[in-house]
């Protein structure tokens, strides 16, 4: 127990350390949001790698990115290093998801702080949230963007923040977002007309990510995860004999999480484990294959 403790209070102290750094480089560099030169580029940070696709097609050449949650970490535990966070002291405008993801829980106000004259956009504004009982991620599941319908809701915060650091560009803002929405509907139609067509109706998932896509095109995720802990062996064999009874033949799971008991009741069921990213920036193209798999899923 007491190296547990002193492991602890390590990591606590690098924590610690880190910010230090970040407060001393924000406080030489001098320069907040508000500090932008006319005509030089927008300075927006993001917390994951989707948003950066949304903020890079509404902005196109005039702004730059800042992904403080980067390609393969996980939004729920990951925590940027000193020199991420001093880069976003130069930053105009930070977009954040906003649902209730644990990084932003831990980071956002700290970021804030230390750069008041930053744009903080929430970008869940006008997001039906879906309540959970899972108080690490503020009562709420924050995995928003992985239904077209709410990135829209995204996209289309981000362009009034962008508007609003940068009056400007206003008109190629609006330019910009009005062909990623039209890509966006879509998106939407084609993922609404693919699942209807396989008859998916259950998907089993390790993590949950899916909750929003499920509620918006018509079918129900079953997580194996619950509140960050692996299965007991009741659940497992719960969900084992759920998997049998709904025919459901695919596992899937994420490059952000183990697949170890995805692939137990994969091996029990006699299916098989398919990986899907909620994360990948390439949201376009990655919501298509996403649905493409959840569709062949559901399929005789």
């Amino acid at each position: 127990m007491r190296s547990q403790d002193n492991n602890n209070t390590v990591r606590l102290s690098l924590v610690a350390a880190g910010f230090i750094v970040f407060l001393l480089a924000a406080a030489a560099a001098g320069c907040t949001g508000t500090d932008r030169l006319d005509g030089g580029e927008v300075v927006v940070a993001v917390t994951i790698p989707p948003e950066e696709e949304f903020v890079e097609r509404v902005g196109g050449d005039h702004v730059r990115v800042i992904l403080l949650v980067p390609p393969g970490a996980d939004p729920h535990t990951y925590e940027p290093p000193p020199g991420t966070l001093a880069d976003v002291a130069g930053a105009d405008m930070y977009a954040v998801v906003g649902s209730g993801i644990e990084f932003e829980l831990a980071w956002r106000e700290k970021i804030a702080a230390l750069n008041p004259g930053m744009l903080v956009v929430d970008c869940s504004r006008g997001v039906d949230l879906i309540t959970t009982g899972d108080a690490e991620h503020g009562g709420t599941d924050p995995h928003i963007w992985t239904s077209p319908k709410n990135a829209k809701v995204m996209v289309e915060e981000i362009r009034e923040g962008l508007i609003a650091v940068d009056p400007e560009n206003a008109e190629d803002y609006r330019r910009n977002a009005d062909v990623y929405l039209g890509e966006l509907d879509a998106l939407d139609a084609e993922i609404a007309d693919a699942l209807a067509a396989s008859g998916v109706k259950t998907i089993m998932v390790y993590h949950s990510s899916w909750a929003y896509l499920a509620r918006d095109y018509g079918f129900t995720e079953v997580p194996i995860e619950s509140e960050g802990k692996e299965p007991s062996p009741q659940r497992l064999e719960h969900l084992i004999k759920q998997a049998e009874e709904e025919k459901i033949k695919v596992i899937f799971a994420s490059p952000e999480h183990s697949t170890r008991s995805a692939e137990v009741i994969a091996d029990a069921i006699g299916g098989t484990v398919v990986t899907v990213s909620p994360l990948a920036k390439d949201y376009l193209a990655n919501m298509q294959r996403v649905a493409s798999a959840f569709a062949e899923s559901g399929r005789p």
